[in-house]
């Protein structure tokens, strides 16, 4: 290695202290981690380095990667690893093509480089930081939001219940009664829409957990092949054939017969809408050591991903006014939540959705 004078380290040890001067600009500046910012850094170590005119620096950290030049085949380089929560995640590198004559400042260039990879590692691991306390927060927020819309719902399910239970009373006394046919069909009507908010009551109570649970171990097999029946009307309607494959016949687990009942009708309901004619739907349950899981996959059209974040919250409906209170999947979240379980929404190939329920054998 070659000897250089006292001036010229001096020069090299202020373009060092200039380059993580800049670095803790760049990220001060550009707090939310982007690619634009690492392309900076990379831009900034290349003129530290001491022949900056042939330096090539290359970066790679997860799925970023970036050299401010085309890389020659053959190189000598220094590298740094960049490691983000104590993981391994990437490099640094400072190369001179062999062909430049350049050579490295080997101890004070690699400390300097050591340095870089810890800024960036950082750097990177307080945008992860930043974006968990936004999901936390927003998760707070909805939850808090949730447990107010609980308080009032239940109200309201409370008031409705019973005015709802005297209309429906009164109006099939008057439709046992000698009355004309145009009478008739019209407390047909009130009958029909009194049921269909009795419904929404029921499905109110739900979602505010104002159902008590009876939790009792019970066989699966059943209550899916009881539910897929009592909507056989259903699918027939739709013109759309169901598939049940069961894994294990003789499964048994500590649940809500009702609530399970509920989910089951929740998310076939939904499937049998958005599933074409003539196609099928798939219901497959499984189990390992500690849970069972039902996957309900259909043919539709899928989820668009822009709103699968929002598919269990209360009132969101994707379907005409009148053909959906939006309560369907966030009373399903409910009870299958309460059960100590969980709900996803994947996509189903060739096209389609896929939910699938975790619950636990004994909750």
């Amino acid at each position: 290695m070659l000897e250089i004078s006292t001036e010229e380290k001096l020069k090299e040890r202020i373009k060092e202290l200039s380059c993580l001067y800049d670095i803790s600009k760049t990220t001060s500046m550009n707090a939310n981690c982007s690619e634009s910012a690492l392309r900076e850094i990379c831009t900034i170590v290349k003129i530290a380095w001491r022949f900056s005119d042939v330096s090539i620096v290359e970066l790679q950290c997860n799925d970023f990667y970036f050299t401010t030049s085309k890389l020659p085949e053959d190189t000598r380089f220094q590298v740094s690893p960049i490691s983000i929560f104590d993981k391994e995640a990437g490099f640094i590198k400072v190369h001179y093509p062999i062909s430049s004559g350049a050579f490295f400042l080997v101890e004070e260039e690699q400390q300097l480089l050591d340095k870089v990879a810890l800024e960036i590692g950082n750097y990177i691991e307080k945008n992860h930081i930043r974006e968990r306390e936004k999901q936390l927060q927003r998760s707070v927020e909805r939850i808090d939001r949730l447990s107010i819309l609980g308080e009032i719902t239940a109200g309201i399910a409370h008031e409705l219940n019973t005015p709802l239970g005297n209309i429906l009373g009164f109006a099939e006394l008057i439709n046992e009664q000698n009355i004309d046919r145009q009478v008739a069909q019209d407390v047909s009507k009130i009958i029909n829409a009194a049921i269909y908010s009795r419904e929404i009551v029921k499905k109110l109570m739900f979602f505010s957990c104002e159902m008590p649970q009876n939790m009792e171990i019970v066989p699966i097999k059943p209550i899916v092949v009881e539910a897929l029946s009592l909507l056989g009307p259903n699918f027939k309607k739709a013109q759309v054939s169901y598939e049940l494959i069961f894994d294990n016949p003789e499964l048994k687990a500590q649940i809500d017969n009702i609530q399970l009942t509920q989910v089951l009708f929740n998310i076939l309901i939904n499937s049998i809408y958005v599933a074409p004619q003539n196609s099928s739907i798939t219901v497959k349950v499984t189990d390992d050591s500690n849970n069972f899981y039902i996957e309900i996959a259909d043919e539709g059209s899928g989820i668009p991903e822009e709103i699968k974040s929002r598919i269990f919250e209360p009132f969101f409906t994707t379907k005409p006014i009148g053909e959906g209170s939006g309560l369907g999947l966030s009373v399903v979240h409910g009870i299958v939540k309460s059960h100590k379980g969980d709900i996803i929404a994947l996509d189903n190939q060739p096209k389609g959705t896929i939910f699938q329920v975790r619950l636990p054998l004994n909750s």
